[in-house]
């Protein structure tokens, strides 16, 4: 996604028509998706590790052709959430709170005890994926749970940083951002000072320091933040998937659009049952916990994961792996591994 394209409509987002916008980035995600631009190749082959792995658990013989044909409609829809995603980040600003409450909603057997455990003074972590809208859920939370404190990627363009930073800070979020030598410190204090939410983006571990887990019949390496500061605080851990759905009726009319948002959230994770493992086997335990309850939720709704990047251990560079446990490193110097 070019960064002026992005500044631009961010600078113009209360004077151009929203409906406007939507169809602008409708057609280039489109583009992207038709001469497979971008990370959209990489989409795919992340995707045919969601179907692949469904199609075996059903016990369903893998047609290579069905599969492809399954993986590139998804990718389609996946490019479309994508550019969506970017489309309303850069002009949430502008919308009123009617319109972005009517966006959203909130489900799943763990939204009451996440709101309980705001109303009775106890702060939430939240594990979730590059999934559907963050910063809609981010703005809904502060009325529906409690306020956000999170974490923003520290891009390259200093600009771009700042007005996505800046959005954020409109809506009500609190932004912290990666590289802070005390940002964990940091995380703690705002989990224990007051009553807050702190979801955290894991399913691509930016540290080269992360957890590896099991996903989809493979090996993926999640940030360790969510499991740690569990384990560390005692607070409750969360999941959280997020989807489009169609809007209809008065909540369309609110929302003055036609797509909102499912906030689906699960758990809390029992994260008292490991505490008496050493620290890294419970990080570990307490990361493959959140990793099968998101996994769920990406198998149920994977149109809108949005995960551009290599994921699976087939996938990334080697060379570049820091603290691979002995028996993983094994596997993958194995000649058949990712064939």
């Amino acid at each position: 996604m070019p960064d002026r394209l992005l500044l631009d409509v961010a600078r113009s987002a209360d004077r151009i028509p929203e409906a406007v916008l939507r169809g602008f980035f409708v057609c280039a995600a489109d583009i992207a998706w038709t001469f497979r631009m971008g990370g959209v190749r990489q989409l795919e082959r992340n995707l045919t590790h969601v179907f692949a792995s469904e199609m075996r658990q059903a016990h369903e013989l893998i047609d290579n052709r069905k599969l492809r044909r399954r993986v590139r409609r998804c990718s389609r829809q996946g490019m479309r959430s994508y550019f969506a995603y970017f489309c309303e980040a850069m002009t949430g600003g502008a919308r009123s709170e009617q319109q972005l409450r009517a966006r959203i909603r909130g489900m799943g057997g763990g939204f009451d005890s996440i709101a309980d455990n705001a109303r009775q003074g106890t702060s939430s972590l939240i594990a979730m994926g590059h999934q559907g809208n963050w910063d809609y859920a981010g703005y809904w939370a502060q009325f529906e749970v409690a306020p956000v404190v999170t974490v923003a990627e520290r891009l390259a363009n200093a600009e771009l940083l700042r007005t996505f930073v800046e959005i954020r800070e409109r809506l009500g979020m609190r932004i912290l951002l990666t590289g802070q030598h005390d940002l964990t410190d940091r995380l703690r204090n705002a989990l224990h000072d007051s009553t807050v939410v702190v979801p955290l983006l894991a399913d691509r571990d930016l540290s080269r320091h992360g957890i590896f887990v099991h996903a989809f019949d493979s090996t993926i390496r999640v940030a360790r933040g969510p499991a740690a500061l569990a384990y560390d605080t005692g607070n409750p851990l969360y999941v959280v998937n997020l989807y489009r759905e169609k809007l209809s009726g008065q909540r369309k009319k609110q929302a003055g659009a036609p797509y909102g948002y499912v906030c689906d959230i699960s758990g809390p994770v029992d994260v008292h049952k490991f505490r008496e493992m050493p620290r890294q086997e419970a990080l570990q335990a307490i990361s493959q916990a959140w990793v099968d309850l998101w996994a769920r939720g990406i198998a149920a709704h994977p149109q809108d994961w949005h995960m551009l990047q290599p994921l699976f251990l087939e996938d990334l560079d080697r060379s570049r792996l820091h603290d691979v446990p002995d028996g993983l490193r094994s596997r993958m110097d194995d000649k058949s591994f990712g064939q």
